[in-house]
């Protein structure tokens, strides 16, 4: 067996798959040896989500509640709500129906403002305190990441 070879045409011919393939990332291993070669992938807008699977076919048809204007908001934002997981955000119990909070509305310690579904399971995400929403950053049937900023609570 020959060692995985690390000039630049290599590494290049490795882009070219990722490229072709729609992969963003790719690893060669061989023995000692190793090759990695990832790549990121921007979005102008949002991918479209196959509906989740089992628990609540419906749920990815959500329509999207009202986004607050873009503004510079992160988590050490005051009132800031974040996501305690990856997952995908929805912002009503079900499709066609009201969502749990509006803009503008004012919210109990503990009510509901959103669910996220992680690995088929549905959980719900609170108002840490009461007060009201100034600003919700996601749309329906968004993925998020941990840690990001999801409405704005003051």
């Amino acid at each position: 067996m020959t060692g995985i070879s690390f000039g630049p045409d290599a590494i290049r011919a490795l882009a070219q798959i990722l490229r072709e393939t729609d992969l963003t990332e790719i690893e060669l291993a061989d023995g000692e040896s190793r090759v990695r070669v990832t790549r990121s992938i921007t979005m102008a807008a949002p991918m479209a989500l196959a509906a989740p699977v089992a628990a609540a076919p419906a749920m990815a048809a959500v329509a999207a509640a009202p986004v607050a204007a873009p503004a510079e908001v992160d988590a050490s934002t005051p009132g800031a709500v974040t996501s305690p997981m990856v997952g995908v955000a929805y912002l009503s119990p079900e499709p066609g129906s009201a969502p749990f909070v509006q803009l503008g509305a004012k919210v109990a310690a503990g009510q509901t403002l959103l669910l996220i579904e992680a690995m088929k399971t549905f959980n719900q995400i609170k108002a840490p305190k009461a007060g009201t929403v100034t600003r919700i950053l996601i749309e329906s049937g968004t993925p998020v990441e941990y840690g990001e900023p999801l409405m704005v609570v003051e």
